[in-house]
């Protein structure tokens, strides 16, 4: 089958919408700790729903997985890790810088770091820049930079002017904006986040013996998920285990809460959120792997895609939820400015590898 560069694009689409979800159903759960939630919904999204998806998409996935080097596991293995940190000092970042300087500078290095690494180390950043094909990708890829920046600025905005509708401190607290230490963290959690695009680009082999072993092109990918999102599920359990320690919040798993005694825990339909939730996480890399499978030569750029849509779809369901109701006009603006220019970025991507088809 022929790469198809807009099919591709029509996945990533998907799968940023997936990721921009998932969070929904965790919105409605009543009663859980964060960290009870996120591991509850984390084993749907790093362990049973790779492993389903990978055993229906793909063939003899276990004497695949075992026939692979065991360096190349490892490999993605620990990129999946290192997401794992990237994804857990976010929020630190936006602690010690705020919304839009934060996002600015962790979005932006995950993206690019994430996009241009594969080929760097690869050493075919050069040959790829060449042709015009390539150089039009690489001008959607700093497009998405410029509509990351311009909707951190609008959701900066945003957070200030409901803040002080409100009254309520809907924004870092000034006092501990700390530029030295947020744009530290700010570094690590931007190339840490990037690892999961070395972890699926280190899979090669992976999608080799996969395909070598009768699997159509759609679903090589989902093998190597199994191993990075294995790193991850490590590094958020043990976080989560600790803050499970801590605040000794085992209990909510079986409805036991602090809360009043005469307030009974949706056990059953916090499971089915959590496991909603988690679903919809994997979907979003189920979706990316298949849109990458389309890109041809031009596949680092899914990682690109992967984010521009992240947070297109992300501002869209702040919109649907009524996030932005009440700020500026000028603030809307800005946003619906930042979303444009990330549909638009996407376009030229895909036209970029079109060219080279």
């Amino acid at each position: 089958m022929n790469p198809n560069p807009l099919l591709g694009v029509l996945f990533h689409w998907l799968g940023g919408l997936s990721s921009a979800s998932f969070y929904v159903p965790y919105k409605r759960i009543r009663l859980w700790s964060w960290e009870i939630f996120w591991l509850t919904g984390g084993i749907f999204s790093w362990l049973l729903a790779p492993w389903i998806g990978a055993f229906i998409g793909s063939k003899d996935l276990i004497n695949v997985l075992a026939s692979v080097p065991s360096h190349t596991l490892l490999i993605c293995y620990l990129c999946g890790a290192g997401w794992g940190l990237g994804g857990l000092t976010f929020g630190l970042t936006m602690r010690y810088l705020g919304l839009s300087l934060g996002m600015a500078v962790a979005l932006g290095l995950t993206t690019v770091i994430g996009t241009m690494g594969p080929p760097i180390f690869r050493g075919t950043l050069g040959a790829l820049a060449s042709t015009s094909s390539g150089q039009i990708t690489f001008l959607g890829i700093a497009v998405v930079v410029v509509g990351i920046i311009i909707v951190a600025l609008a959701g900066g905005a945003k957070e200030k002017q409901l803040a002080n509708v409100s009254g309520d401190a809907q924004v870092p607290d000034r006092g501990e904006f700390h530029l030295k230490k947020g744009i530290l963290i700010a570094l690590f959690s931007g190339v840490m986040s990037s690892f999961f695009a070395f972890g699926l680009d280190a899979g090669g082999p992976i999608r080799e013996a996969t395909a070598a072993a009768g699997t159509g092109p759609l679903w090589v990918g989902l093998p190597v998920l199994c191993v990075v999102l294995a790193g991850g599920f490590t590094t958020n359990f043990i976080w989560c285990a600790w803050l499970i320690l801590k605040n000794k919040s085992a209990g909510e798993w079986t409805g036991k809460t602090a809360a009043a005694s005469d307030i009974k825990t949706p056990l059953l339909a916090n499971y089915l959120l959590a496991a909603l939730g988690g679903t919809l996480w994997y979907f979003q890399f189920f979706f990316y792997t298949m849109g990458e499978s389309q890109m041809g030569k031009y596949g680092f750029s899914s990682w690109t895609l992967h984010m521009a849509s992240i947070i297109l779809f992300s501002t869209l369901w702040g919109f649907a939820l009524k996030e932005w109701k009440g700020t500026a006009n000028k603030t809307q603006f800005m946003v619906w400015l930042g979303i444009g220019t990330l549909v638009i970025s996407t376009v030229i991507i895909g036209v970029g590898n079109m060219l080279a088809t």
